[in-house]
């Protein structure tokens, strides 16, 4: 895993952004196309703010799926995930993608799991945009996360500190409006990109950051199954990685 801490949430941002945008194009050069993942949340503002910017990245030629959704939320949903990558990522975009596989949320969820199956590639994603939740999850796989299943999508039960999260961030008012359930892209399913690039802003996020990078590899903590991925590249700010032992940390760019 490579670790890069930056001063604040704008500089991580960049740093995310500007590698994802050289292995897009990189992938798109190479083979054509590119198939991108894309998480959402707070995390993730600065980074496809900047993504969406970038030049030189042909986006006809990218096909883009969607991390995970709320269980029972419309689109027109303030924290549907579904309007937050329209509004903040693909209508930004200055040329409509290949494709932009959402997820249903008001759709029947096992069959919606066994849709978003049927179009995934055989292969690896070339690509995917992650972050790490207070409670470590990656996706909605709260703890403990199921690390051997190879479906691709799954309906998950959300735990309490993942949807305390969700209110605290500001999506729901309280805990009573948050979904219980969600579907979401499978861990295995995650790792099967060639690159994972992981911001994780913020002093909130520390002790996940630090169980994750410096604790047991277990599902109790599942964004510590990243330390498997063999092209893992951690962006952290100073905040995030407050709890890091400093030999843990192996870049740390201004």
């Amino acid at each position: 895993m490579k670790i890069s801490v930056h001063s604040g949430r704008p500089e991580l941002g960049r740093a995310a952004a500007t590698e994802a945008a050289d292995l897009l194009r990189a992938a798109c050069r190479e083979r054509g196309a590119a198939d991108l993942v894309i998480a959402t949340g707070a995390s993730q503002f600065e980074v496809l703010g900047t993504l969406a910017a970038e030049t030189g990245i042909p986006w006809q030629a990218v096909t883009i799926f969607h991390l995970d959704e709320y269980v029972g939320l419309s689109a027109d949903h303030p924290a549907s995930f579904r309007r937050y990558l329209r509004e903040r990522f693909v209508q930004r975009l200055p040329a409509r993608p290949a494709a932009f596989h959402e997820i249903d949320g008001m759709a029947d969820p096992r069959t919606e799991c066994r849709r978003l199956a049927a179009v995934v590639p055989a292969s690896e994603f070339d690509l995917a945009l992650i972050g790490i939740g207070e409670n470590a999850h990656l996706a909605f796989n709260d703890p403990p996360a199921d690390f051997e299943t190879t479906e691709p999508y799954l309906v998950v039960d959300l735990d309490e500190a993942c949807r305390r999260q969700q209110v605290g961030e500001g999506w729901f008012p309280d805990m009573a409006k948050v979904p219980t359930q969600a579907i979401s892209m499978s861990v295995r399913r995650i790792l099967a990109a060639r690159t994972l690039i992981c911001s994780v802003p913020d002093r909130v996020k520390a002790e996940a950051v630090r169980a994750s990078v410096e604790g047991p590899l277990t599902p109790a903590v599942p964004a510590s199954i990243l330390r498997q991925h063999p092209d893992c590249r951690l962006h952290l700010d100073v905040q995030s990685s407050a709890l890091l032992q400093p030999s843990s940390v192996r870049s740390s760019p201004a």
